[in-house]
């Protein structure tokens, strides 16, 4: 089935390796507040770690108790990396199949230009419009997150 799809993007003072960095480190997650009725990250938590990083698992617990799986499928930290959300709790497992989150960097003078996209599959054609409402508030939320990124150093 077709995704829903978005972008969000921010300049930010980090090197993209920097920013990649910050996926790595699971204590920073929980700074993703959600937005609205869509909930935060309370914690996350290695599940896989590879050495190739490509491969590894993280197991989050969004504020609302809801879980996920987040794999890092691509990673090439000066670049893009992207990451493929599968194996959700309900609500979400009766809504949609997967996520994919892609991280594009490209590095501006002294500033990043960060594009984060995100590619969310329906379950079926009855959960779209569902997904689709869940979708707006996950934009507000990963913009929100990229400002907060803009401003820490």
């Amino acid at each position: 089935m077709k995704p829903i799809m978005f972008t969000c993007e921010a300049k930010l003072s980090q090197k993209p390796e920097e920013i990649a960095s910050q996926i790595l480190d699971l204590s920073k997650w929980p700074e993703f507040d959600g937005y609205g009725p869509l909930p935060g990250i309370r914690e996350a938590g290695f599940q896989t770690r590879t050495v190739e990083i490509v491969g590894t698992r993280i197991r989050v617990t969004n504020r609302d108790g809801s879980t996920h799986v987040e794999e890092i499928v691509e990673w090439e930290p000066t670049r893009r990396l992207r990451l493929h959300m599968h194996e959700f709790s309900p609500p979400v497992s009766r809504l949609a199949t997967a996520f994919d989150e892609t991280w594009a960097f490209e590095r501006d003078g002294d500033r990043t230009h960060v594009v984060r996209s995100i590619e969310m599959y329906p379950k079926n054609s009855l959960t779209r419009p569902l997904l689709w409402l869940i979708s707006l508030l996950l934009k507000r939320a990963i913009a929100r997150h990229l400002d907060q990124l803009s401003q820490s150093r």
